[in-house]
């Protein structure tokens, strides 16, 4: 839990609760556009232990235990493991030994990178050429290059860099997030992830956590408002007449009001129905790219993944605390075969567009509070995979699944850019020096957002869990 003040102590946990009356005079009764209530997590009001004042809401904004560096973050999640030896880690020793066997225990047959490096930045960090509009902000990037994780099973290993677990369902990172922190904007959730397709609800989850702090997952394959959000307009009633009906809903409780106790579930249900309601004004303008100039369209470029990265920017301009932009739909970076083609057509389809949001995001004041992050599951081998029936279409031009090393990269929210920590080794097999874990990630960010990782916990069947489970240490060198 985060660990609460003197004052916080004294409070009972009934005295986290308003009483309908009170709910009702200070925010109506919200019933409106009850079919978006899905939209949000249905779960028990914890106590809001930390937070200044009486507010109900569990998303109400509250302090970390710490003077954070971020404010929110936003996560470009490259679904299928992307190449590391083909982006952001550079080794000429494969291209000496291309189509020849690898010494050591790895083995197989190296493959060199089809790609060109480029020294880049006052930093000279050496960029692949596939992210040439991203390289030009490697100064304010920086690339761990020592990432590592437990298996190389992508529903396993996505689950584990989303919630720190490969096993158990665990709360995500953003419901960790939205527990700690609350969001800033009442009228949207505060964890969303946007993808072109569907998210696996085990990354999005709350799990024990109350379903308050649940993620919003938002199909952008569609290109209005009304279709990324089914049901956000009420087509039946307008807005006027829903307020009519909730007055009389106000009017007929608070006759019943005094004989009825507090119910903990009843008060969660009322504020996500509240939530919901405010949505249909508050999410139209968010998801509304059009409102944007052309100027600022044109300069994140055309393609549903630009598209998602612009509503993103939106987003946490209005104060969503945790966005997450899966790119493609399925495991797109997974190239067992036609490495460089596919490579190079992923990378075409959002070097523009995240080149543009860090440009866009400096230009508005909002990089220096704003955590970037970007990466898969895990990395590729160094060698060429052979074929094998089932694996792939039989070429030799791809890399298999490699879980021992990989890269990621941050940007903002106190991140010191123009730095490479880490290295795998002289072929990429595995993390070499300064190792870092998914849990070790996890910690750091959690430490960028002003929380010590062991203390953000939460009490559940026995238990103190956290995030980082056991496990994680903060990588100082990686905070500027």
């Amino acid at each position: 839990m985060i660990e609460p003040t003197c004052q916080d102590r004294e409070h009972r946990l009934e005295d986290m609760f308003l009483s309908r009356r009170q709910f009702i005079n200070r925010f109506g009764m919200g019933f409106g556009a009850l079919s978006l209530t899905s939209l949000v997590g249905m779960g028990l009001l914890p106590p809001l232990q930390g937070v200044a004042g009486e507010s109900f809401s569990p998303l109400a904004p509250k302090q970390p235990h710490f003077t954070p560096k971020a404010k929110r973050i936003l996560h470009i999640f490259a679904s299928g493991a992307p190449s590391h030896i083909d982006t952001w880690d550079p080794k000429p020793e494969l291209d000496k030994l291309n189509e020849k066997n690898l010494p050591g225990d790895g083995g197989g047959v190296a493959f060199a990178s089809p790609f060109k490096f480029k020294k880049t930045g006052k930093s000279g960090i050496e960029v692949s050429e596939v992210f040439p509009l991203i390289g030009q902000h490697i100064d304010d990037i920086a690339v761990i290059r020592s990432m590592y994780t437990d298996i190389p099973d992508h529903g396993a290993a996505t689950v584990m860099m989303n919630t720190g677990s490969t096993r158990l369902v665990k709360p995500s990172v953003g419901s960790w997030l939205t527990y700690g922190l609350g969001t800033e904007n009442q009228n949207l959730p505060g964890f969303i992830a946007l993808s072109p397709g569907g998210v696996g609800p085990d990354n999005l989850r709350s799990a024990f956590l109350p379903g308050a702090y649940q993620g919003t997952a938002v199909n952008t394959q569609n290109t209005t408002v009304e279709k990324m959000i089914e049901n956000i307009k009420n087509n039946y009633t307008s807005l006027p007449e829903q307020r009519r009906q909730l007055d009389l809903l106000h009017q007929l409780n608070e006759i019943n009001s005094q004989n009825l106790k507090k119910d903990a579930q009843l008060e969660a249900r009322l504020q996500a129905y509240e939530l919901a309601y405010q949505m249909q004004l508050e999410a139209t303008d968010a998801f509304d790219i059009s409102k944007e100039p052309k100027h600022i369209r044109d300069m994140y470029g055309p393609g549903v993944q630009a598209r998602q990265i612009l509503i993103a920017r939106r987003l946490l301009e209005k104060g969503v605390r945790y966005v997450q932009v899966w790119h493609g739909e399925g495991q797109p970076w997974d190239s067992h075969d036609d490495i460089e083609v596919n490579h190079r057509r992923l990378a075409g389809e959002c070097d523009q567009a995240i080149g543009a949001l860090l440009k866009d995001l400096k230009q508005r004041g909002m990089l220096d509070s704003t955590l970037v992050i970007w990466g898969g599951e895990f990395g590729r081998t160094p060698t060429v995979e052979l074929p094998t029936p089932g694996a792939n279409a039989g070429k030799t031009n791809g890399r298999d699944h490699n879980h021992y090393g990989f890269s990621m990269w941050l940007a903002g929210g106190g991140v010191k850019g123009g730095q490479v920590y880490g290295a795998t080794d002289e072929f990429g097999f595995q993390a070499a020096q300064n190792k870092v874990h998914v849990h070790d990630l996890h910690a750091t960010i959690l430490r960028l957002l002003g929380f010590d990782h062991e203390r953000l916990t939460y009490r559940y069947a026995g238990r103190d869990f956290r995030l980082t489970d056991v496990y994680g240490r903060v990588i100082p060198e990686l905070i500027a």
